[in-house]
């Protein structure tokens, strides 16, 4: 197989610098020892963060009956200690995450804000004295830092002198446990996340103005590292961009709050990820769903562009991220025109070049699977292939490979992209009334000496989407394997055949579209979307398959019919 030494070569580097940042956190294992965090405390809250994600009194009143309904998971106590429970782990990083103090907030009773102190009590006795586990993981440490930060005048109103104290030494430690952390992370969210909460503490508590500088700096080296000039996020994942605004806009509010000076990189970060975030968002609000994208809430993605100073219309071709947006009429196409990010950051990244979504109107059309991140992860590799994807796929296999759950070293380098698309060209095209592109990746070079090439156009005012796939062999003998076009499609999306036989698909809100190839038939086939808020739905994809040697160029459209035009069931 061609390819593969540099495939294994690379999956080696990762290993050995995993290796690397473990024997160096080993040999600083007492930085995270409690005794060694000690130092001073705080004792008031300098400026409160605010929350940008909604509460929901009835999850409230539903948690002080002991039913937890978390990352889409119910479990019920039974007059327990939830933090002692065996659950999913979704689940359990949730519950020790305290995001959902926002639910006791929003409740604003005495009574909420007492159950609320209670349950952070609880945790404080338990898994606080214990910096082992899910609940000291840094990711779910700094969610709770923030949580805490964001709730702590319900937290703090009308209670009693030691928990106050227990409280302000319990930010104290997480501070610092966190830059400690933060300092042995590998790049990536993780990390970035981390240097968030710690600067948020830095700015909401009375630490020294030297603390703050210190954490400030590392935090705008953090950003310029994995915020893209364009506004996307380095691994490519667009989701992201929701993740880190829910919690950089409120420390943007933080520094005026406190009355301090924004460091310019946080303000130039958030200043490039707003566009960004429009640039991903459909016409439903959904985010696309690319290299680890899953469910986002369409409220929340609008909490947050209602910070937007700037607004105005998305980019049409973000480079450094590596996506293509045609947008006219009631259409949006976004597509991954991209390579694969670095070894590094490539742990979520998928095998989708050249795959693209679509939405009309009020509804999205054409998608990709997605990821559940509240599932089990058995499924995650199956929803990162390339057959998960609305692009080609040659011979079932994908654009690259992914470290597998058997792999001897798979706990500590995970499960990243390796030998994905290295080289993908792209051009745009169009005029006054069209808008398109082509473009083309290498990640079946190395195995069938073929490229992938796709030329898509959006024109008449966005009712007509065309395309057109081709395979080039580079030395020129096209090989007898075969190879599919997918389609994946909405859940919600209904498949229609008309009088002459053609695929209409149909959603409300999303109008009627007619699907059609003068060079193949299509196959209605069974999927799954992942990316439903629900859980994973059954769906369909529409399907082009044919062999490579016979037929190296196919061409599709999809055309939105008038809405008095019914299709016949």
């Amino acid at each position: 197989m061609r390819g593969a030494g540099s495939n294994d070569a690379a999956q080696w580097s990762l290993l050995a610098r995993a290796l690397w940042r473990r024997a160096k956190t080993r040999s600083r294992l007492p930085t995270f020892h409690r005794w060694s965090l000690a130092g001073r405390s705080p004792d008031r809250i300098v400026a409160v963060p605010p929350d940008l994600r909604r509460g929901d009194a009835q999850v409230a009143l539903d948690i002080y009956h002991g039913r937890f309904p978390l990352a889409g998971h119910l479990v019920e106590t039974g007059g327990r200690s939830p933090f002692g429970l065996s659950a999913h782990e979704a689940w359990r990083r949730a519950l020790h995450s305290f995001r959902w103090l926002r639910h006791f907030r929003a409740a604003g009773t005495e009574l909420a804000a007492a159950s609320a102190r209670a349950q952070v009590r609880d945790w404080l006795a338990g898994p606080g004295r214990r910096l082992d586990g899910i609940p000291w993981e840094p990711a779910v440490a700094a969610a709770r830092l923030i949580s805490w930060q964001q709730n702590a005048p319900m937290l703090l109103r009308a209670s009693d002198s030691g928990f106050r104290r227990q409280f302000f030494r319990a930010l104290a430690l997480h501070m610092r446990f966190l830059r400690a952390a933060a300092a042995e992370l590998p790049p990536g969210v993780e990390r970035l996340k981390a240097r968030i909460a710690v600067c948020l503490a830095a700015t909401s508590l009375p630490f020294p103005p030297s603390v703050r500088v210190r954490v400030a700096d590392r935090l705008s080296a953090e950003l310029e590292m994995q915020i893209l000039p364009d506004g996307g996020h380095a691994a490519r994942n667009p989701a992201v961009l929701v993740e880190l605004l829910l919690d950089l806009l409120p420390l943007r509010q933080s520094f005026a709050d406190a009355g301090l000076a924004h460091p310019p990189a946080l303000l130039a970060a958030i200043e490039r990820m707003m566009p960004a975030l429009r640039f991903f968002r459909h016409r439903d609000g959904s985010v696309a769903r690319f290299n680890g994208g899953g469910a986002i809430s369409a409220e929340r993605v609008a909490a947050i562009l209602r910070h937007d100073d700037a607004g105005g219309a998305p980019l049409f071709h973000a480079p450094h991220s590596g996506y293509a947006r045609l947008a006219l009429g009631p259409t949006v196409v976004i597509a991954d025109v991209g390579p694969a990010p670095p070894l590094d950051l490539a742990l979520e990244a998928h095998a989708g070049c050249l795959s693209f979504e679509m939405s009309s109107g009020q509804r999205s059309i054409v998608v990709n699977s997605g990821i559940d991140r509240r599932g089990a992860g058995d499924f995650r590799p199956l929803a990162r292939a390339t057959a998960a994807h609305s692009t080609l796929t040659v011979n079932d296999t994908s654009q690259g490979r992914f470290v597998h759950g058997g792999a001897k070293w798979a706990h500590l380098i995970g499960h990243p992209l390796v030998g994905g698309p290295r080289r993908v060209t792209f051009e745009r095209l169009g005029d006054d009334r069209s808008q398109g592109f082509h473009a083309g990746h290498d990640g079946y070079l190395g195995r069938y000496g073929l490229l992938h090439e796709r030329a898509l156009r959006l024109s008449e005012e966005g009712l007509l989407l065309e395309g057109f796939d081709r395979l080039v062999a580079v030395d020129g003998a096209l090989p007898d394997v075969p190879a599919a076009l997918r389609f994946h499609l909405h859940p919600e999306v209904e498949l229609f055949r008309d009088e002459d036989g053609a695929l209409v698909l149909a959603a409300a809100r999303g109008g009627q579209w007619r699907f059609g190839s003068p060079d193949l038939a299509p196959r209605v086939e069974e999927s799954i979307f992942f990316a439903s808020a629900g859980g994973p739905r059954r769906s369909r994809q529409i399907v082009l398959s044919f062999a490579v040697a016979a037929m190296p160029a196919v061409r599709w459209s999809f055309q939105r019919l008038s809405p008095d035009i019914p299709p016949t069931a």
